[in-house]
């Protein structure tokens, strides 16, 4: 077996105990789990919005200076 193929049965088995967990954790309901999800989802969604808007506008004050090799 390729390293490639371990690491990708590795990656896949780590999926699927998340989703074990999830639904686990929801107490056996798919439905709840799903809506769990897209809240959470959801919710990291709001966190990136926000922090980009924070990083722009750090930018546009001048606090940060890009890189220019």
């Amino acid at each position: 077996m390729s390293s490639r193929s371990q690491s990708s049965t590795q990656d896949d088995d780590g999926l699927e105990a998340a989703v074990d967990q999830a639904i686990t954790a929801c107490g056996g309901d798919v439905r709840a789990t799903i809506r769990a999800l897209i809240v959470a989802n959801d919710y990291l969604e709001s966190e990136v919005s926000e922090l980009m808007k924070a990083v722009s506008h750090a930018y546009t004050r001048g606090r940060f200076h890009t890189y220019s090799g």
